[in-house]
């Protein structure tokens, strides 16, 4: 994925069922935080980021998720024993990794993706795109200095 690029349209539903299309969020800036596999130490961590800056990604116009290729169930589960209140995180299970390998992400050898983060604009371009050392927890001030202007 290049900078400018328009980022794939895609539905995938979340820890509740929900269905989330990506192009549902256009005139917002999305930020889709791919992670391997839930129930998984760096994992947590990078989601708990997310939900605890949630007001932050709020309140500059962001909307912040979680996909990985773990079963809707498995992310349901997990979320409420992580404590997670306003965060989504979407299940890319089936077809597996479809929306990681959209993204180039997908890590076929393991069968999950790489741990990254791709800020999508209002407009639906990719803004920020940054693969992370897989036992890395992404670094959200990146993030943040981007939307603050430098």
């Amino acid at each position: 994925m290049e900078i400018g690029e328009y980022a794939p349209d895609f539905v995938l539903k979340d820890q509740s069922g929900e269905d989330f299309r990506l192009s549902d969020f256009r005139g917002k800036k999305v930020l889709l935080s791919f992670h391997p596999l839930a129930w998984t130490g760096i994992c947590e961590k990078q989601m708990k980021a997310l939900e605890e800056n949630h007001e932050r990604f709020e309140s500059l116009n962001v909307v912040p998720v979680g996909i990985s290729v773990d079963p809707v169930p498995s992310k349901k589960a997990w979320a409420e024993h992580i404590g997670l209140k306003k965060l989504r995180i979407l299940s890319d299970f089936w077809p597996h990794g479809e929306v990681a390998k959209l993204y180039g992400l997908f890590r076929e050898k393991e069968g999950f993706s790489e741990r990254a983060n791709v800020l999508i604009d209002e407009d639906g371009k990719v803004l920020f795109f940054k693969v992370y050392p897989i036992r890395e927890v992404p670094d959200l001030e990146e993030i943040f200095k981007l939307l603050d202007g430098g």
